[in-house]
């Protein structure tokens, strides 16, 4: 069974980013393709969100994070977005 497409947008230096691919580590990793968004407007500007990470499963938004959100929400979201990339 394959899995779903998981793209997720990122910034240099984000500290919530960072937590995402903690998590995304401790939960046995996942295939996402990672884009810096200042690197590569020309993706970015295509997907709603405003904050970073946000996580699409085959083009649908599935978690974007939000200001203060402490680690155990970013993990449960990361989970989620795995999850339904896996069904």
């Amino acid at each position: 069974m394959s899995s779903k497409k998981i793209l997720a947008f990122y910034l240099e230096g984000c500290p919530y980013c960072r937590q995402a691919r903690k998590a995304v580590d401790e939960l046995g990793g996942a295939d996402i393709e990672w884009v810096e968004e200042t690197q590569h407007p020309e993706i970015s500007e295509r997907y709603d969100y405003y904050y970073v990470p946000s996580m699409f499963v085959d083009g649908v938004k599935v978690y974007e994070a939000k200001r203060g959100e402490t680690y155990e929400e970013c993990k449960a979201n990361v989970k989620r977005v795995i999850d339904i990339s896996a069904r």
